[in-house]
């Protein structure tokens, strides 16, 4: 008998705010969380999307000691995890819970603190600021917080990787390995990204304008986003609504670059559209990967066109909002999905005044609020050109 897999808490913290209310609420009003960075002194002018929270406010918030040194990339995760457990109201006596998170920044904003004293002086620097480097310290970490014994484990595939942990935690509960799983992922701001993305070319200092013609990169961003999905039998506060479709597909034409037929972006939404059993006609919203940048937006909208024909579906990026979130980017933008569902938005895509000349699409500019939303879509293409579409659908159909 097939399993169908619910979604029955959200979390998410952003630039945005703290909590999923905080996050509809600027989404719906139209109001990015886009700024200067502060966080950290570098050499690169950078716009981004910092959570507006310093680490010690957030551990306070979270009931840490003070005593250890925590990574934001595990401070961020936490408070959404936490939230979504929470929202949930789940019962958990007697069900199988896993956690499954995603990350491509790990501790690296705590590792570069070391590092900046050891460069110096190999006889100095805090060993334990190395502890929580690895990606998966903080998926242990947030598991021991959290109570979650059962499956844990962390995936990285650059910015498709929280999509990837919501559709193997879907798999695992629809094979019957588990009743309940937290899916999502976290990313810090650091050094390293901002460096690297720079060194690409590919950061914009002004406010990002995904799916415009004048585009000319991405805002970096921050943040964590998470979804409770449990099976049919598992009772919660409410349900948000339903996963049907995943697919990951990888169309393997450059290290940093997607194709200019958006090969990768094409089989990943057909996959998941013709799991999801669902008609084209019947996604109300696409949530785009969006970057912002010259190759991507083309690229993807180039995949859609293929797909959707001249039908394509309302579709933003939301990362006019909070910056490109990284391996959290999935779990966020699942998030804003499934919110978008739920209550009936149509989110905005912001900064757009022209649309870009390779693919004959363009982006909702508005927040439009339309009853009765059957399927959204979600995008998330990572480095590799590894490509991952979810399919939600209302849980009332």
């Amino acid at each position: 008998m097939a399993i169908d897999v619910f979604i029955g808490g959200l979390g998410c913290i952003t630039a945005l705010g703290k909590g999923t209310n905080a996050q509809l609420e600027r989404l719906a009003s139209g109001r990015s969380g886009l700024g200067e960075l502060t966080l950290f002194e570098t050499s690169h002018q950078a716009t981004v999307g910092e959570v507006p929270l310093k680490n010690e406010e957030l551990a306070d918030l979270l009931n840490l000691p003070r005593v250890k040194e925590y990574s934001r990339t595990t401070l961020l995760g936490l408070a959404a995890a936490a939230e979504a457990l929470e929202d949930s109201g789940i019962e958990r006596d007697g069900l199988r819970i896993g956690f499954i998170s995603a990350t491509s920044v790990g501790g690296m904003d705590v590792s570069e603190l070391f590092y900046r004293e050891y460069h110096k002086d190999k006889n100095r620097g805090k060993l334990r600021q190395l502890i929580g480097h690895d990606c998966g310290a903080s998926t242990q970490f947030m598991c021991e917080r959290l109570g979650i014994k059962d499956f844990a484990t962390t995936i990285n595939t650059a910015c498709s990787s929280a999509n990837n942990a919501i559709m193997l935690g879907t798999r695992m509960i629809k094979a019957g390995m588990l009743d309940v799983v937290i899916a999502g992922g976290t990313d810090s701001l650091c050094r390293f990204t901002v460096n690297g993305f720079s060194s690409l070319g590919i950061l914009d200092r002004e406010l990002c304008r995904p799916f415009d013609k004048s585009r000319s990169g991405l805002n970096l961003g921050e943040g964590a986003g998470y979804l409770l999905l449990c099976s049919d039998k598992v009772k919660t506060a409410r349900r948000y609504g339903k996963v049907t479709g995943y697919a990951n597909a990888n169309d393997a034409f450059h290290q940093t670059a997607s194709s200019s037929t958006g090969d990768g972006a094409y089989l990943a939404m057909k996959g998941a559209l013709e799991q999801s059993g669902s008609e084209p006609g019947d996604i109300g919203y696409i949530n785009v990967h969006g970057t912002g940048t010259q190759n991507n937006d083309a690229s993807e909208g180039v995949a859609m066109k293929r797909l959707f024909g001249e039908n394509v579906p309302p579709f933003s990026s939301t990362k006019g909002y909070t910056g490109h979130t990284l391996g959290a980017a999935g779990g966020v933008e699942s998030v804003f999905a499934v919110l978008s569902l739920f209550h009936g938005y149509i989110w905005p895509n912001l900064n757009f005044t022209a649309k870009i000349e390779e693919a004959d699409v363009t982006p909702e500019t508005r927040c439009i609020k339309r009853d009765n939303l059957k399927a959204v879509m979600t995008n998330s293409f990572g480095f590799g050109g590894n490509c991952t579409s979810l399919v939600f659908e209302s849980a009332k159909n």
